[in-house]
């Protein structure tokens, strides 16, 4: 069987293809999950910051609008994260079964909702909070998993780095953006306000997403009959309908399984860290201020966003060239970035200045974007039918550290002070360096013999030739 490489749009006009415009919205998508992640982190030091406030009998006192300490701040930003992981697996065997689509649309829309709630139940009572952000939690869970129900259907072998990395800096592009302006709108209007526009947010790009994207390239009215069959005969002709058995007893002793497990558990140990902890670290020890809190922060994942999207695009160029194989990509890309985070964020704990611990943490949080074309894309490449429940699985195990992270730091921050702050840059630095070595063990980019078994999934003539290694150095999708 021979792929026809038939253009139909030049390749700069890739917002013509529409697997391509899925990817961008998937990217918006996941910019509405992190801005709605995050806005508690910038908000809550609004809420628990000394002012001067007017009750309603007239008295006025000077103090916090919410009195909690570091122990009760820590449970408010790991709340979240209870509900979270309820759904991970759930998730993706729904969405296995009904569509990526439905699912990715269905949790945003509900935590975008209960958003808009959120300042009035913090209001009434802290525990109302607490089980608000539990179940924005719940719903969110179904995120990340369902998306690779999505890319098993659109995306095709040799450019699933891309587009999958393209939709995930999303993520680090929303908590760029909504850092600073958060800290901008609980100065200027208020606290609330943080929810109540990124709540509207959201559902204005829920509404986008349902009316523009499709379940699946068949189910497509848009979509050129060159890029379908472009996309139908990469995948190996995938029937989408068919029903999945998933092997859990084979994946559950799959050593390449579990380094991507222990990678996602790594790399989300360091990011929720710096999510959650970040700016109080930067109040707390470089003394800034609320403006200045919020941008700062949002320097490190300025850096992912960049790097994620390139890195992608990287990854796929060296499988496409048969300059390295799919499992020397995932562990260079990996392995190197968890490295570079160790060393950068030793170098926060050692340095401690302004200047030199923003540039540090920006470095260590900026390259593990790399780590993004490694773990995150190796689910699919082990098991493409079951990548949605095996995302499932690892963010599962992936969302104990936004769990205990913040906990473990209100407990050992208390006082606060620079000794505290260095022992959590420590730990975090030693689970980045046991990722690395466990990945660079176990980790492979082969489709595993559990996952082919009883499946119409193997090799493509674009993935055959792409083996080949130096024979084919010069081919390269175009469709």
């Amino acid at each position: 069987m021979e792929i026809r490489r038939t253009e139909t749009h030049p390749k700069w006009m890739f917002w013509k293809k529409r697997r391509y415009v899925v990817a961008t919205l998937a990217f918006f998508g996941f910019f509405n999950v992190y801005a709605l992640r995050v806005n508690l982190s910038i908000a809550i030091v609004a809420m628990t910051e000394n002012k001067t406030i007017t009750l309603d009998n007239g008295t006025i006192i000077y103090g916090p609008e919410f009195d909690w300490d570091s122990k009760i701040q820590g449970y408010i930003l790991s709340s979240f994260f209870y509900g979270y992981i309820t759904t991970q697996i759930l998730g993706g065997w729904i969405s296995a079964r009904i569509g990526g689509k439905r699912v990715y649309g269905a949790g945003i829309a509900v935590t975008a909702a209960l958003t808009l709630i959120t300042p009035w139940l913090a209001s009434v009572n802290v525990y109302l909070l607490l089980a608000v952000r539990i179940i924005e939690g719940v719903f969110e869970g179904v995120t990340y998993p369902c998306i690779h129900a999505v890319w098993a259907r659109w995306a095709p072998p040799l450019e699933r780095t891309r587009l999958a990395t393209l939709a995930f800096s999303g993520s680090y592009v929303g908590t760029v953006v909504a850092m600073p302006l958060c800290a901008y709108l609980a100065e200027s209007l208020g606290w609330p306000s943080i929810f109540y526009f990124f709540g509207t947010l959201a559902l204005i790009w829920c509404a986008i997403w349902w009316v523009v994207v499709a379940e699946s390239p068949d189910e497509d009215p848009k979509i050129s009959k060159a890029e379908l069959n472009y996309i139908k005969e990469s995948l190996g002709h995938i029937d989408p309908n068919r029903r999945i058995h998933h092997p859990w007893k084979e994946i559950l002793k799959s050593l390449p399984v579990w380094a991507i497990v222990v990678s996602h558990f790594s790399e989300n140990w360091g990011f929720y860290t710096l999510l959650t902890q970040l700016p109080k670290f930067m109040k707390e020890i470089l003394n800034f201020d609320l403006g200045r809190t919020g941008f700062m922060s949002a320097l490190p994942y300025l850096a992912m966003s960049i790097v994620i999207p390139i890195s992608g695009y990287v990854a796929d160029r060296l499988q496409e060239k048969g300059i390295l194989t799919t499992t020397q990509v995932r562990k260079l890309f990996n392995c190197g970035a968890f490295l570079a985070q160790t060393v950068f964020m030793l170098g926060a704990a050692f340095v401690l200045t302004p200047g030199g611990t923003i540039t540090c943490l920006t470095l260590a949080v900026g390259l593990g974007g790399f780590a993004w074309s490694g773990f995150s894309v190796n689910y699919l490449d082990v098991a493409p039918q079951h990548a949605s429940v095996l995302m499932g699985l690892g963010n599962t195990v992936g969302t104990l550290p936004g769990i205990l992270s913040p906990i473990i730091s209100g407990y050992i921050v208390t006082t606060p002070t620079a000794e505290e702050w260095q022992i959590i840059f420590y730990i975090a630095s030693a689970i980045y360096l046991f990722g690395c070595l466990f990945y660079g063990t176990f980790a492979s980019g082969e489709v595993q013999p559990w996952a082919i078994e009883g499946s119409s999934v193997k090799d493509t003539p674009m993935q055959e030739r792409a083996k080949e290694g130096h024979e084919n150095k010069s081919f390269e999708p175009d469709i």
